[in-house]
Formats: C-alpha cells, sequence, structure tokens
C-alpha cells in the first residue's frame, strides 16, 4: 500500500480540526463517497450483538497484554492506539478508536450504529460500486443475533430477518449458538445469504454441517470466502445448547479448505473469521494461502491493515460503529494490494432505510414500553469494556448485594458485548439487556470455600495473559464485587494472584463464602445455596434500578496490576 493509496479516513476523519469537522458534518457525503479502487470490494462488520438502535460504545480503557504481545494491534488504546495509526484526538475517528474524550465526542457527535442506518450506508456502497461496473460482498463476523431486547424477545428471528434486508451474502457464527442448536439451525435455514464454516462439525462423526467456502467470481478473478466458527463454544457457554456439534480449532481442515479451494480455481482467499484477532495472527503464520483474514470476536478495529507473513488483517470494530470497506486489486493467486476505508455509522449524519426502520418499528410496537420505561437516571458514565474492571459491573454487583445482602462476593462475565450509559442519560430495560441479554441469565448463589475461589481466579488469569493466542478462550477477566487482589500478568502460571481480600479481609482459604455469579458456569464448582431459586440478572438489576431512582457510580477498581499502568477514563461533562 503505497501513501497515495493510506486509508481515506486517516484525512478525511482523522485530522480534521474543529473547522474542518464542522464542514464534514454539515454535509456528511463528504465521509462516504470513495473513489473506485481495484477489481473487488468486500463490506465488512462484525459483532453487531443485536443491537437495534443507536447508541454509545466507548472502547476500552485497558487493554492489558501479556509481556510477548504489548504494542501488538488488539492490546492498543487511549493514547496509544491513536499514536499507532496517527490518528489526532478530537476526531472522528478518535471518537471510533479511544475512550478518550469519549463523553465530549459523543455529545458532539452523537450516537453509532442503529441497523436502519448500517443497512442505509451498505446498501449506499454496494450500488456505488455496481455503478462503477464492479461487484461488492457483504460479509457478516458473526455474533449478530443475540445479546439485545430485540433478540430476546424474538429469539433471534429478527435480526436474520434484518440480515436479509441489509442483503448479508455471508456470515459466521459464535454467540448464535446460545440461542440452542435448533433454534440456530432454523434460523440458519431462513437466512438468505449463506452461514459458512470449515469447523461445525457432527461431534461423533467429524462430518462438516455447513459449506467451508464458496468462491465468487469477481470481474477476471476468483475470490474464495472461507468461513471460521469461534472454536471455543462449547467453553464460553453450557454444552447443552449444542449437544452433538463440535467447534474445535482444526488446522489441518482450514488448510484443506485453502486448499481445496485454490484448486478450484480461486485467485485470492479471505478468510472471514470470528477467532479474535490475536489467533488470526497466529494462524497466519502456520496456515499456508489465507491472502486476508477479516477478523471478529475481539470487537478490534484496525484502520490500517495489519501484515502478518504473507497474509492481511483487518478487524471490524463492534456495536455497529462502523462498515469496513475493504477494495482488493487482485492477480491470478492473490491480492496485489488493498484499500481499507472506515465507514463510521454516525447515526445523526447517515440516512435510514426506510424500509428496515418500518420493520424494525413494527417488532418493537409491542414491547415499546417494556423496553424504552426508564428505569433510573445514571449521573455517572456507564461502560463494560475493559480488560478487568468497569463501572457496570459494579452496577451489578451493587444490585446483588443490596437484594441479597448475605451475598460475600459477586462474579460477573467479562463479555465484551454492552453499550455506553452517559452522564444523565436514562437507563431502559433495552439498555439492560444490551448489557445482560444472555439465553441463559439466571443468577446463581452458591458456596465456594476461600482455596476455589483463588483457584478460580488463577485459572482465569491463565487464560487471558499466556503469550500463546491458541490458549486464550476467553474474553476479558472477569469482573467481582466485594473483593480485591493483586494481579501481576508476568507471574509464572498459579502465581499470578496475591493479596486477596474478601469484605475487606484477607482470603481465608478454608472458609466458606457465598458467591453469587450468572452467564456462566462457575456455579457448577460450587454448592447451590439451599431454598434459593435463580432468577434473571437482568430482573435482579432492574428492581435494584427502581428502588433507587438514580445511580452514580465513580470508577474505583478493585483489581491493583504490576507492571502496567492501569487508566480510568475521565469524564468531562
Amino acid at each position: 500500500m503505497n501513501r497515495r493509496e493510506l486509508l481515506f479516513l486517516l484525512s478525511a476523519l482523522a485530522g480534521l480540526g474543529p473547522k474542518g469537522l464542522a464542514r464534514v458534518l454539515e454535509d456528511p457525503s463528504r465521509l462516504y463517497s470513495l473513489p473506485p479502487y481495484g477489481d473487488a470490494t468486500l463490506l465488512y462488520f462484525s459483532d453487531l450483538h443485536g443491537q437495534a438502535f443507536p447508541h454509545y460504545f466507548m472502547e476500552p480503557p485497558n487493554l492489558i497484554a501479556p509481556k510477548p504481545l504489548m504494542g501488538r494491534p488488539g492490546y492498543l488504546t487511549g493514547d496509544s492506539i491513536l499514536r499507532a495509526y496517527g490518528v489526532e484526538r478530537k476526531t472522528p475517528l478518535a471518537y471510533l478508536l479511544s475512550y478518550l474524550d469519549f463523553v465530549e465526542l459523543a455529545k458532539a457527535l452523537g450516537p453509532i450504529g442503529g441497523m436502519a442506518h448500517l443497512t442505509a450506508l451498505i446498501r449506499q456502497q454496494k450500488a456505488q460500486v455496481e455503478a462503477e461496473g464492479g461487484k461488492a460482498l457483504v460479509l457478516d463476523g458473526g455474533d449478530t443475533w443475540t445479546n439485545s431486547g430485540l433478540s430476546l424477545l424474538t429469539q433471534g428471528e429478527a435480526l436474520v430477518d434484518w440480515q436479509n434486508l441489509t442483503g448479508v451474502d455471508h456470515m459466521v457464527s459464535h454467540w448464535e449458538w446460545t440461542l440452542g442448536r435448533e433454534r440456530a439451525e432454523e434460523l440458519f435455514g431462513k437466512l438468505k445469504g449463506e452461514h459458512l464454516s470449515y469447523n461445525v462439525v457432527d461431534e461423533l462423526f467429524g462430518d462438516p454441517l455447513y459449506p467451508a467456502y464458496r468462491i465468487h467470481r469477481m470481474g477476471r478473478y476468483a475470490v474464495a470466502i472461507v468461513g471460521a466458527t469461534y472454536p471455543y463454544v462449547k467453553v464460553s457457554h453450557p454444552e447443552e445448547l449444542t449437544q452433538g456439534l463440535s467447534f474445535a480449532l482444526d488446522e489441518r481442515r482450514l488448510q484443506e479448505a485453502v486448499d481445496q479451494a485454490r484448486a478450484e480455481g480461486a485467485d485470492a482467499v479471505v478468510l472471514l473469521s470470528h477467532n479474535g484477532l490475536q489467533l488470526d495472527a497466529a494462524l497466519a503464520e502456520r496456515v499456508r494461502g489465507i491472502d486476508l483474514i477479516l477478523s471478529g470476536h475481539t470487537h478490534d478495529l484496525t484502520p490500517l491493515p495489519w501484515r502478518v507473513g504473507k497474509t492481511w488483517i483487518v478487524a471490524g470494530s463492534a456495536a455497529g460503529k462502523a462498515l469496513m470497506r475493504v477494495d482488493l486489486k487482485l492477480f491470478k493467486g492473490g491480492i496485489a494490494n488493498l484499500r481499507v476505508r472506515v465507514l463510521p455509522v454516525l447515526a445523526n449524519h447517515l440516512p435510514k432505510a426506510q424500509d428496515v426502520e418500518a420493520y424494525v418499528e413494527s417488532k418493537v410496537a409491542p414491547h415499546r414500553q417494556h423496553l424504552l420505561e426508564p428505569l433510573a437516571v445514571s449521573e455517572s458514565l456507564l461502560y463494560k469494556r475493559d480488560t478487568l474492571y468497569s463501572t457496570w459491573d459494579e452496577l451489578v454487583g451493587r444490585a446483588v448485594k443490596a437484594l441479597y445482602p448475605e451475598v460475600d462476593l459477586v462474579f460477573s462475565p467479562a463479555v465484551r458485548w454492552g453499550t455506553t450509559i452517559l452522564p444523565g442519560q436514562a437507563i431502559t430495560r433495552d439498555h439492560l439487556y444490551a448489557y445482560l441479554g444472555f439465553t441463559y441469565p439466571e443468577l446463581y448463589l452458591f458456596w465456594l470455600r476461600g482455596e476455589q475461589i483463588r483457584s478460580t481466579l488463577e485459572d482465569i488469569a491463565s487464560n487471558v495473559f499466556t503469550p500463546d493466542p491458541f490458549y486464550q478462550q476467553g474474553g476479558d477477566v472477569s469482573r467481582t464485587y466485594g473483593i480485591r487482589y493483586v494481579l501481576n500478568p508476568d507471574a509464572p502460571t498459579g502465581q499470578r494472584i496475591r493479596e486477596v481480600e474478601v469484605g475487606g479481609k484477607p482470603l481465608d482459604p478454608n472458609r466458606r463464602y457465598l458467591a453469587a455469579a450468572y452467564g456462566g458456569r462457575l456455579q457448577r464448582v460450587g454448592e447451590a445455596k439451599a431454598g434459593y431459586e435463580p432468577r434473571p440478572i437482568y430482573q435482579v438489576v432492574e428492581e435494584y434500578l427502581k428502588g433507587m431512582g438514580k445511580v452514580a457510580v465513580q470508577p474505583n477498581p478493585n483489581v491493583q496490576v504490576v507492571g502496567r499502568n492501569y487508566r480510568i477514563p475521565e469524564v468531562r461533562v
């Protein structure tokens, strides 16, 4: 990629001063009217997580890396990510990339995402490409159907209908499977596009259940799209949801799919992946013949493609924040060059697809009062993404402790999805579902011995901070409330956690503590509290919010990190 081919948004977005920004927002089409380039276009988004409406989504203040992986894409945040991509603070691209100045930029630029806006942008870009004689494929990186109010109310169906209205050509999957195997397979059958996966196979016989790839003619050339499902579905979610299926990472099977696609005439091979950025980088070094990886799952955004060996990698953001346009210049045998453009979904400055708007309204109308009823007002910034701590998870901990004062500590899952609530903004049930929209939402109370608590924290730290991406099988670090500890991410396995306190007192390895947890399987390790009936976590938090009326959570991380500069967001209102 030469200097003239650098990312459009690094000139049109990254360096805009106040006057330039004002001119662009007066005429937003300047952001999205792009000159033609290359032989084929891929319009790519990932990790929508069912978010139907425009909302706010702040990037994490901290992305703590194992020492060997520090400084890599996927572990850059705040000033570091702005410097890496040459982005000025207080610009539109900084709003997408960094937590810095978030509230100020949110008020200036408005919410992001919204299905009607994203569809309109996809259609506009596709029409532009086709008017110039080209061809564009619409690719969905997965985690689209679940984790929102609209998803829960329709069991994912509204999101499939949206994909069909939008014209998605191919998708891959992960959280889709938390709807249960039967429902997921039913919805894949309804999808007008195609679910691709080299690694969803029959657990008993090893037979593939979906096409591993599809080859598309793109002018003079042929491009193969290979699909990769998240390989740790059974590790991350209750096994009963996907009985009879295997999702295992299988380098041999993936290599065979790539080789077969090339044998059938593919000039270039694109891996549409839900592996996560670090695992995709590791695969790029080990699997031959992949020209480009479109990477989802870890919610990263790469304004410039990352070159690993002979493979380009582009990560597609999350929550409907951006549409990635990837234009390919092809040759017989691969990709000669490419141009990546981040197209921000700035809801206040984009048109809506009217048919999508009408469809969403028809689905929401019977549930409008339920979804949009204000439950409380947040007087502080509520956010989810971070390696170790978030104000949202602290709020959930407070809610559980208020309703169940006998609980000693609360575990909250470190999923990467969840919206952001600005200071002064009302919290609705739709927001609760955006944070807590599990298909298995039950809050469990159970007894754990102190030594079990320590072992659990060590196991989580081992998973997150291993330097080998092939052994990173989860999200961020599970959040805790009622407990404090010191974390050394560079210590040997089994020695990363120290100075653990529960309720302000040192952890007693032999004492039984009453723990609460949801959205995972930790309750299986402990002894269930007698007489307690599990209830959905969003009902618990709703009850707390209604009782409070107003809530305020100032960032107060309960984990001290050795060897890292841990940050909390500064809020200017």
